[in-house]
């Protein structure tokens, strides 16, 4: 009997020592770290051998770098997103412009070398700009001569650590020799091998695990318990370009200036006229100049006696050259986006205004697209600095700012230009759907606002309307004309029209219907409204105030007008 239970109690204890190693074998499985290598070059979403994944701000961004013989660049786009909206690609002459207060520096695409207007000129090391896969990229090195940002590369895997700000960080020392895992979790696959004594910035904290970045561009999580000395860092920011100072041309007094509509030669006559009874007018914006076609010809009223007439009644003259009056053949596209007809537009007007004794250049480009935004902008910029070289006061006319016609950018403006005009009108135009106010007080408030966003108050000036529109809706169908602040009295007088404060616009509003039944109306610009707006921008405390245009106004008007500039 004895013999027949010792085996069945071995059997019994060996199944008991296999179930315990089993269960061990399980638990530690469960418990223990894994060692599985997470796929770097699916964790950085690689797809070529020049494939670069940026990691920015703690974060790998969509957009991409390249390494190229040895060189890293970025695309076009991204170098004007993250790093210096300046660089301007000309990609109907194949260059790369940059742009300074006195100097545009060409590099043409392909190519190690650049040369800027000055004269100036060197070879690089590397090509400066590349076309790969019908794409602009940018070599990196060159956009730091320009620009302070700093950038790291790494390979096995290709990735690359991008900085362009310096804010304090919190950082963390591992404490034991451990791994970044890509996710938090014990079984996670492993990103990252870090050794005791080396620093990561942390980014995110959780109950056991910790989100960091390691120095070389990793981001995953480490255990709490492997990090110490939790404090924080203040990185050394990089300043190795210094901006150049963009110097103004500025008026110590408030610029009161009258837009004077020219149609012809014959139209400076009327200078005389139009300042006869404009009291504190101390700036006179004749159209004298427009562009005439896209190889950059210009056309020109520009008059020397109209010059003294203007100087001798204690008023500066800034003449305005458009891209609207000149003829229907002209392409916005054509003439801004090459060099050379930009250079003809600009000399003709610089030499000609210099040539006359003219005090500035009044800059009123309109109805450009937004696809040739940054022409037209480039075009501001080598305005400017033919402007400067010359003594020349340059202004820049502009619509109210929303976001649809951001593509004109008031920030550059008001670094390049001497002074922003914001065209306070035009709220409901000629071919608007609905009636309604030219210039409300909210609308022209808002201009002001979005404005003084991007442009310093001392540069922004707030142009109001000289006139308004008369509104005919019959049958649905809505029609306006434009008239005048005089012919709108007039119209008023002869309708017998009453007029009523209408406060949501800041106008006085009126309206009859006819006996067809066409309903007419009119929101009228007068000295009171003018008040408000002026109120505006005595509040915003800026430059100064424009009108469009001279001849349409009543005296009544530049009295108001008189009160503010000389304050």
């Amino acid at each position: 009997m004895k013999k027949k239970v010792i085996p069945a109690i071995i059997i019994i204890v060996l199944i008991f020592i296999f179930a315990g190693i089993f269960v061990l074998q399980q638990y530690m499985k469960k418990f223990s770290y894994s060692e599985e290598k997470a796929d770097l070059n699916s964790y950085f979403g690689i797809s070529s051998e020049t494939d670069v994944p940026i990691i920015y701000k703690n974060e790998i961004i969509e957009e991409r770098a390249r390494l190229l013989d040895g060189t890293y660049y970025m695309d076009f786009a991204s170098v004007q997103k993250y790093l210096n909206g300046r660089f301007y690609y000309g990609v109907a002459d194949g260059t790369l412009l940059y742009t300074t207060p006195t100097a545009v520096i060409t590099n043409q695409i392909g190519t190690d070398t650049w040369s800027d207007s000055e004269g100036g000129g060197a070879q690089e090391s590397y090509v400066i700009s590349r076309i790969e896969d019908d794409t602009l990229f940018v070599a990196l090195d060159y956009v730091k001569k320009y620009t302070n940002f700093s950038y790291e590369g790494f390979t096995d895997p290709n990735h690359m650590l991008l900085t362009t700000s310096w804010e304090d960080e919190q950082v963390a020392t591992i404490a034991k020799d451990t791994q970044i895992r890509l996710r938090g979790g014990v079984k996670s696959e492993v990103l990252k091998e870090v050794a005791k004594g080396d620093t990561v910035t942390v980014l995110e904290e959780m109950e056991t695990w910790t989100k960091v970045q390691s120095q070389d561009g990793y981001i995953g999580y480490v255990e709490n318990k492997k990090l110490k000395d939790q404090t924080t860092k203040s990185p050394i920011p990089v300043t190795d370009y210094v901006e150049p100072e963009f110097s103004s041309i500025r008026r110590d007094f408030i610029i009161n200036l009258g837009f004077h509509n020219i149609g012809g030669a014959g139209g400076n006559d009327t200078i005389s006229d139009m300042i006869s009874g404009a009291k504190s007018l101390n700036v006179i914006s004749p159209t004298w100049f427009a562009v005439t076609s896209n190889e950059g010809a210009v056309r020109s009223f520009a008059s020397s006696s109209y010059v003294n007439t203007a100087h001798n009644n204690g008023l500066e003259v800034w003449a305005l050259l458009d891209n609207f009056t000149g003829g229907t053949d002209i392409s916005n596209s054509e003439f801004l986006s090459h060099a050379a007809s930009r250079a003809a537009i600009i000399n003709e007007v610089v030499e000609q205004c210099v040539a006359i004794g003219v005090d500035g250049v009044n800059l009123d480009f309109e109805m450009i697209a937004s696809e040739d935004g940054q022409s037209f902008v480039q075009f501001m910029r080598e305005m400017s600095i033919a402007c400067r070289k010359a003594g020349l006061v340059f202004s820049v006319d502009n619509y109210v700012p929303m976001n649809f016609n951001d593509y004109y950018d008031l920030e550059e403006q008001g670094v390049f230009a001497d002074y922003v005009i914001i065209m306070g009108y035009d709220e409901h135009y000629a071919g608007s759907k609905e009636a309604g106010s030219v210039a409300s007080l909210g609308y022209v408030e808002n201009g002001i606002i979005n404005a003084l966003k991007e442009v310093d108050a001392s540069k922004v000036i707030n142009a109001v309307p000289f006139y308004t529109r008369i509104w005919h809706t019959k049958d649905g169908v809505v029609s306006s004309e434009a008239v005048g602040i005089r012919k709108a009295k007039d119209y008023i007088a002869n309708h017998g029209i009453e007029l009523q404060w209408d406060a949501a616009a800041g106008q006085n509003y009126g309206e009859f219907t006819a006996s067809d039944g066409t309903l007419n109306q009119i929101w009228m610009e007068d000295e009171t409204s003018l008040g408000q707006k002026i109120d505006s921008m005595k509040a915003n405390n800026i430059a100064g105030i424009a009108e469009w245009c001279l001849g349409m106004e009543t005296a009544e008007m530049w009295d108001v007008i008189a009160s503010y500039v000389n304050g």
